[in-house]
């Protein structure tokens, strides 16, 4: 059965956390979920507002299937996210936000993406009403011997960058160490939302840079 660990925190906050994930690996399926709400979703919420509907009911979602031959198929809506860890950390998601858009285009640097006004914006959440159309994007590939999947919410990546990321990763020997030390990294670093990662993957080999 294939190794994973996960957990997720409130934050310093916030009262409740509006995070929430899945893990059955008996069905090869792992998923985080963060709940819509303030000004990160203004997008989504002012449409939602627009047509008189309910307000806070939508969520950003990042699914993974892992087959028997460690095939995986990773599903996203919003800005959760999945990376692939092998010692180097790559991004495998691109979140559904104008900030992105910009930067795929190459109109705006890494740096200008990272305090871009609206890098917090939303084109599209789970679960909402309206004219809005949901366009889950998917990615796939094969979890090779060494690798791991980190799925996580944006309370994790709005407080550490990928450098922060791969950092906590690279020096732990578990999985639940590596979910740990993410957790409690965000925290130190403000703990503004919710927090919330799944490592799914073997157990790492302890890197020392």
């Amino acid at each position: 059965m294939t190794e994973f660990a996960a957990n997720s925190h409130k934050g310093h906050i916030r009262d409740h956390n509006e995070d929430c994930y899945e893990a059955d690996p008996e069905l090869g399926l792992w998923l985080v979920a963060d709940g819509v709400g303030g000004h990160a979703h203004r997008a989504v919420l002012d449409e939602i507002a627009a047509r008189n509907s309910q307000s806070n009911m939508g969520s950003t979602v990042v699914a993974m299937r892992l087959e028997g031959d460690n095939a995986y198929e990773i599903s996203w809506v919003g800005d959760s996210r999945a990376y692939l860890f092998d010692g180097e950390l790559r991004q495998l998601t691109r979140d559904h936000n104008p900030v992105s858009e910009l930067l795929a285009r190459g109109e705006i640097t890494p740096e200008q993406a990272a305090s871009h006004p609206q890098r917090h914006v939303l084109n599209q959440s789970m679960g909402v009403s309206g004219s809005i159309v949901v366009q889950p994007s998917i990615v796939s590939g094969r979890l090779l011997t060494g690798q791991q999947i980190l799925l996580c919410s944006d309370g994790l990546t709005n407080e550490l960058d990928d450098d922060s990321i791969r950092a906590e990763l690279a020096h732990h020997s578990t999985l639940r160490d590596q979910i740990d030390a993410l957790i409690n990294a965000a925290l130190r670093a403000g703990g503004r939302d919710n927090i919330t990662a799944i490592v799914v993957g073997e157990a790492p080999t302890l890197l020392t840079t």
